[in-house]
């Protein structure tokens, strides 16, 4: 019997038990992480595989770390993106787990460079965006880079080793629910962990299987909204007036028309595209390295857009318009902007003749169109158009757009300021997976908090 059992080794559920060691070092902790440890896990795209072969256990998604530890390691130090812990405390409050959260960073190992603190340094930027009906997010940035992320993580797990009990390589398959309390969940192997506390933080790619186990036991979601998208990608120099200051510029757009939210996510200078298997879907992000640079830079356009009643399957929207890009090109799909303007499928003679060579050489040349619905579609155009008034040459025909990028975590249990089930006690959601947050930095202050409720119990 334990006091807390945590389902989900990313920055959410990390965070939990680093807090839970902190405050209660007598309690008898257990992590479940259905990946590898930080030091085992690999991706075979990565290493030397032509196509991405569709693992059981995606390497970039699962293990210690979560889908984070591949990416590119940045720590946004505002409340105002990242997530959703504004509707559940104050934003001061907010503030300051982050401020606590980047502290734990730091002790770990993080690098002090921090972008886009200073405003009066990118006030041109700002103006200019302004007038290309954009708006730019104050977002200061610590990046860290994918290597000096995993050597953070790697410290974080030894730090823990010895103090929670962590277990790798196990899957969680149900939560054990008896009269409206949690008692603890079993595993795929057929053994069962039993808990006073149950803190569940499975991450994007455990977001479906989280909504189908809260839905089965008569949880009710609250869909936020579903974000599908493409990862763009162009010659570095395109975007170096703003990147070189900012890092990361989250910029939004209200699209003309048919007034959707359209954002910049998860921008990557001089960084490679890659693809991710969710459960069998092939999808794309973007990484960018400390010390390893290309000459191209990416980033995501992601249109919001969030669904009334009677639908109630944001993950599974997501996960068939992924599906759609799959059935066509056999994994990703990428097409040059020209090309999707003229109506015309990309080829691999058009992307050889480009100015720009792709990061990710296993995308197979297509067309977007037949993929994405045509407010989505027509909605990312109006994005890049605006976005080329700011940095001129984001609307070259060269640009490569890869089809699609989908964030899975579209769906979110009704939650207590204490990010407990209202109607399940003593159970706790958090982080990307249970849609409360959408970033490394919001995700570990979800932990932390969470761990404080339960301390204070």
């Amino acid at each position: 019997m334990y006091n807390v059992a945590i389902i989900g080794a990313g920055p959410a559920g990390i965070f939990t038990a680093l807090e839970l060691v902190k405050l209660k070092p007598d309690w008898k902790v257990i992590l479940i992480e259905k990946g590898a440890k930080i030091e085992n896990r690999v991706c075979l795209l990565r290493n030397g595989y032509k196509s991405c072969p569709s693992c059981k256990t995606c390497g970039l998604l699962c293990g210690w770390g979560g889908a984070g530890a591949f990416s590119d390691g940045k720590l946004t130090l505002t409340p105002d993106v990242g997530g959703h812990l504004v509707d559940y405390m104050d934003f001061s409050d907010v503030e300051k787990l982050i401020q606590y959260c980047d502290d734990i960073y730091l002790e770990h190992g993080a690098t002090e460079v921090v972008y886009g603190r200073n405003k009066n340094e990118f006030q041109d930027i700002e103006r200019a965006a302004t007038l290309a009906e954009l708006k730019l997010v104050h977002s200061p940035v610590r990046h860290l880079g994918t290597e000096k992320s995993l050597d953070v993580l790697k410290h974080m797990q030894d730090y823990l080793a010895d103090k929670i009990e962590i277990v790798n390589n196990k899957t969680v398959d149900e939560l054990d629910i008896q009269d409206g309390k949690i008692k603890g969940f079993s595993l795929s192997d057929g053994t069962s962990v039993q808990a006073e506390f149950v803190v569940v933080a499975p991450g994007r790619e455990g977001a479906d299987w989280l909504s189908k186990e809260l839905i089965k036991n008569g949880v009710e979601l609250v869909n936020n909204a579903v974000d599908v998208g493409v990862r763009v990608e162009l010659p570095a120099p395109v975007m170096e007036p703003i990147t070189s200051r900012l890092y990361e510029s989250k910029l939004i757009y209200y699209s003309p028309t048919f007034g959707d939210e359209v954002r910049t996510f998860c921008m990557n200078p001089n960084g490679e595209v890659v693809s991710e298997n969710y459960n069998g879907i092939q999808t794309v992000n973007g990484h960018s390295y400390a010390d390893k640079k290309t000459d191209n830079t990416n980033f995501a356009l992601l249109v919001s857009k969030k669904f009334t009643e009677p639908f109630k399957e944001p993950i599974a929207y997501g996960q068939h318009v992924a599906r759609l890009a799959n059935m066509l090109a056999g994994g990703v799909l990428v097409q040059r902007f020209g090309d999707l303007l003229d109506g015309k499928r990309s080829t691999v003679d058009r992307i050889k003749s480009s100015i720009i060579k792709p990061t990710l050489e296993c995308a197979t040349p297509g067309d977007l169109s037949l993929v994405l619905p045509y407010r989505q579609l027509l909605s990312i155009i109006e994005m890049l158009y605006a976005l080329d008034k700011i940095a001129p040459g984001v609307a070259s025909r060269y640009t490569l757009l890869y089809g699609v990028e989908v964030k899975f975590y579209s769906a979110r249990p009704k939650l207590t300021n204490e990010l407990e089930s209202k109607e399940i006690k003593n159970l706790f959601a958090i982080g990307d997976g249970a849609g409360v947050t959408r970033g490394l930095m919001q995700a570990s202050a979800s932990g932390v908090h969470c761990a404080r409720v339960m301390a204070a119990r």
